[in-house]
């Protein structure tokens, strides 16, 4: 019985381990600050020809900018709320077949 508890314990651990790694806040921030770096640094290396068709606002830098604070916005977001795996009892029932709980009644935008 042990060998069983060790290898479901396992199973729990990569399950949780594919959760965290697959989450999309970390797909999206890893792209928006790969892309503001990218973008900041065009900013700062903008001539003053690029400057003056963009009126004097040096939208590179902006951009840039906005993209690492949304990227960083999401990562921290996923450090301070890192995704909850699956329970055992959870696994169970979707292995089972068992349908998903329905909504109490009086909860939902459902006619009477």
């Amino acid at each position: 019985m042990s060998e069983l508890q060790n290898e479901v314990g396992e199973l729990e651990r990569k399950s949780a381990t594919a959760a965290r790694l697959f989450d999309i806040r970390r797909i999206i921030g890893g792209l928006f600050v790969v892309y503001g770096v990218i973008v900041t640094i065009a900013g700062l290396t903008a001539s003053d020809a690029d400057l003056k068709k963009a009126q004097d606002i040096n939208i590179n830098l902006w951009t840039g900018l906005g993209m690492l604070a949304l990227g960083v916005f999401f990562l921290v977001w996923l450090k301070l709320r890192p995704t909850v795996p699956p329970s055992a009892a959870e696994l169970r029932e979707g292995q089972e077949g068992q349908e998903p709980r329905q909504p109490q009644e009086g909860r939902g935008g459902g006619t009477d």
